[in-house]
Order: structure tokens, then C-alpha cells, then sequence
């Protein structure tokens, strides 16, 4: 068995290595004092098989050098990607920490006040967001989740919200997965808690969110509507919606495309994943 070699071994085979390249300016030296010309040819005079031996070794350090050199590249850019790719996990679990907490929080100042009025009705919502809360935590901190679970929270959330206002709201979902494709978890949900948030919960009456989801063999199609109180100025540039857009540049880099449509007062966003 052969032992490893330590890096104190490697540095004195380095240093060895380094050393005979100067040799042959030993050589030329010893040539020029002994011979007492100004500039001589290497080796010339030397035994015929000896000069072969010197330049066949000195052909293989030139090989074993540029060896050496290529190794420590490949090592250099593979430590560059590794650092990359670890400073995107760290940037995506980052940003999966911001995912709708403040949703969570409203939630919870509902069901304080909801308690004592309702009791029942604050059991169903407590369950519904314990299992809500539970996918976030669990399946969020994921790579990858499959598309039928991402939807099953999705309506878990709807359904959350029906209970949550004492108004009555006008909702559509549709959905045709034809390929139960994996994907990132909570990427959809950012759209529609916006919907909710900039849409139901500023409006009295007539208030509608419609949200259709479709997947083929190459492709997810996911769309989110609702109207609005025009009185009230849209944000575009909110924390979430920033968030959901470096996380797709992390994750479907030139592969998605958002898209964003207002048309009197109704708020369009559509998101597509190119996922071949």
C-alpha cells in the first residue's frame, strides 16, 4: 500500500522540480569555464547518451510542470464554482426565509380576535394554517417538490383566505396538469398572496381572484388575476415580488419568463417555466 503523500512531501518534490530546471544553466556555466568561449551549445562535447538522458528528462519536467500548471487551473476554477454554487444556496435559503411572513402574522391577530366570537371557526383555521405553516417549513427548505403538491397548497391557502373574510369573494381555479413536473416549492404563492393582499383585501364587494395553472411535457403555465381599488396606488416593486424574481434568476436562469399586465382594474401576472 502506498502511503499519501503530505503537502510538506509535495512541497520538497516542488522544490526539487524547480531546482533541476537550473541545471542547465549550471551546465552552460561549467561548458564556458572549462572550454574558455564566451557562449557555447548546450551539452555540446557531452557523452552521446548522457545528452539524450538530460533532454529526454527535461522534455518530461517541461510535461510534468504544464501537468502540474493544468491541474492547479481545474483546481482553481472547480473551488470558484464550488464558492458560487454555495453562495447561491445560501442567497435561495434566504430568500425561501421571507416567504409570506406576513401573512402568517395577520393570520394569527385574526384568530386572536376570531377566538372568543367563534370558536369552531378558529379551530378550522388554526388546522388549515398549521398545515400551511407546516408545508412552508418542511417542503419549502426543498429543492424540489412535485407540481400536484405545490397546488394542493395553493388551494389550502384559498381556502384558508375563504374562511378568513366575512365577505363574499369570487374564485376560480383551474388547473390541468398533464405532467406532474418537480419544481422549486413556493414559487407560485408569492403571486398569489399579492392578488389577495392588493386585490380582496382593499375592495367591499366584487372582489375576484382567478387563477389557472397548466403543465405540458416542456412548459408550466401559471396565471393569477384579480381587480383592484383604483383609488389605492399599486405596488411594483414589493419585497416579494422581488424575491420571486432573483430567485428565478437563480434557479431558471433563461428559462421563465414574468409577465405583468394592468388593464383599468385588473391586475394580470403570468409566470412560465421552460423546464427542457
Amino acid at each position: 500500500m502506498f502511503k499519501k503523500i503530505t503537502s510538506n512531501q509535495w512541497l520538497a518534490i516542488k522544490l526539487v522540480m524547480v531546482a533541476t530546471a537550473f541545471i542547465p544553466i549550471i551546465i552552460t556555466f561549467i561548458q564556458m569555464i572549462v572550454t574558455g568561449e564566451d557562449s557555447v551549445i548546450f551539452l555540446d562535447g557531452f557523452n552521446p547518451t548522457l545528452a539524450l538522458l538530460i533532454f529526454v528528462y527535461y522534455i518530461f519536467l517541461i510535461v510534468l510542470m504544464l501537468g502540474m500548471g493544468l491541474v492547479w487551473i481545474i483546481k482553481q476554477i472547480s473551488s470558484i464554482l464550488k464558492m458560487k454554487e454555495e453562495q447561491r444556496k445560501t442567497e435561495l435559503l434566504h430568500l425561501k426565509g421571507q416567504v409570506n411572513p406576513h401573512f402568517f402574522f395577520n393570520m394569527l391577530n385574526n384568530l386572536y380576535g376570531l377566538v372568543p366570537i367563534d370558536p369552531d371557526k378558529a379551530q378550522e383555521l388554526i388546522l388549515k394554517l398549521s398545515d400551511l405553516m407546516r408545508y412552508s417549513i418542511y417542503e419549502g427548505m426543498k429543492e424540489e417538490v412535485t407540481l400536484t403538491d405545490e397546488v394542493a397548497y395553493l388551494k389550502n391557502y384559498i381556502e384558508l383566505h375563504k374562511l378568513r373574510y366575512h365577505k363574499k369573494i369570487d374564485i376560480e381555479f383551474e388547473e390541468n396538469v398533464k405532467e406532474n413536473h418537480r419544481i422549486m416549492p413556493l414559487l407560485f404563492i408569492i403571486l398569489l398572496e399579492n392578488a389577495f393582499k392588493h386585490g380582496v383585501e382593499n375592495l367591499r364587494e366584487h372582489a375576484f381572484v382567478r387563477v389557472k395553472i397548466i403543465s405540458d411535457k416542456t412548459r408550466i403555465f401559471f396565471t393569477v388575476e384579480n381587480n383592484f381599488d383604483t383609488s389605492i396606488k399599486q405596488e411594483e416593486t414589493g419585497l416579494g415580488l422581488k424575491n420571486l424574481k432573483r430567485t428565478l434568476e437563480l434557479v431558471y436562469p433563461k428559462k421563465h419568463k414574468l409577465i405583468t399586465l394592468v388593464n383599468e382594474n385588473v391586475y394580470k401576472t403570468e409566470l412560465i417555466l421552460g423546464l427542457l
